[in-house]
């Protein structure tokens, strides 16, 4: 799933094709705001707030979300897609270039002052102006019991941080993800560290994995076997995300399962 760091990203690319610009098209190709017709007005501004992204169209507020495939391409007029027609939800055009949302997950159409809505339960963004890291750590503390591994993917703990960027983030703290919050020696460091590895990733792309997605590869610290292990939650579609970790590195902590 897109993180943050990508959403952060495509904000920046799509900005000097859009913003103070009138639009020409506006096609919703999702039936709830399929006659939504925002033609002749100008992109103001393009925001991100976590994994969401928001354009402020006069008095409109258009929500998207990438959710697992979704992805923005800026094209110029006449230039051929990448992705199939079929699969695109959003044009957003001017009279040089073409903004397309593929395979997004959300798109909505919402009152410019009610923006809010989206983003209340959420905790602070990483990537935001008004970060907040005392605020991030009290929402992650508020739950003790709970795995770290788990709390990270909490949006409502802090906003931004998918599954390759939870691994990471234990990773550099030498934290085991089953750990639970309460146990974490440094929490506030914790959060910090998370802000760093958002900022950098958005900032200074490509990331490069220490421990996401190298099962069965050596450890970059140790040398170890990097394992992936599925953490249980409540909640279904986080169960069945795995978390990489050295088990040298990252040991489990006596008593936890």
């Amino acid at each position: 799933m897109p993180e943050g760091d990508t959403v952060f990203r495509a904000a920046a690319r799509l900005r000097p094709a859009l913003v103070g610009r009138t639009l020409t098209v506006t096609d919703f190709r999702v039936p709830r705001f399929a006659t939504v017709d925002l033609r002749g007005q100008a992109v103001d501004e393009i925001t991100t707030y976590g994994k969401h992204l928001f354009f402020h169209i006069g008095a409109v507020s258009v929500h998207t979300h990438l959710k697992m495939e979704g992805v923005w391409h800026v094209y110029t007029q006449g230039a051929r897609w990448r992705r199939p027609a079929h699969t695109v939800r959003l044009i957003l055009a001017t009279s040089e270039s073409q903004v397309v949302g593929f395979s997004l997950g959300v798109v909505e159409a919402l009152p410019l002052e009610s923006e809010h809505t989206v983003t209340d339960h959420l905790g602070p963004d990483l990537l935001g102006p008004n970060w907040d890291p005392a605020e991030a750590t009290r929402r992650l503390a508020s739950q003790p019991d709970r795995p770290i591994g788990l709390a990270l993917l909490d949006q409502r703990n802090l906003a931004g941080i998918g599954n390759i960027y939870r691994s990471e983030i234990c990773f550099l703290r030498r934290v085991n993800p089953k750990t639970p919050v309460g146990r974490i020696d440094d929490l506030p460091a914790l959060v910090d560290e998370a802000h760093r590895v958002l900022t950098k990733a958005a900032h200074e792309p490509p990331w490069r994995p220490m421990a996401y997605d190298r099962q069965r590869r050596p450890c970059r610290r140790c040398g170890a076997g990097i394992v992936v292990h599925l953490l249980a939650d409540d909640e279904p579609t986080r169960a069945e995300r795995g978390v990489y970790f050295c088990p040298r590195c990252q040991p489990t902590l006596q008593n936890d399962s």
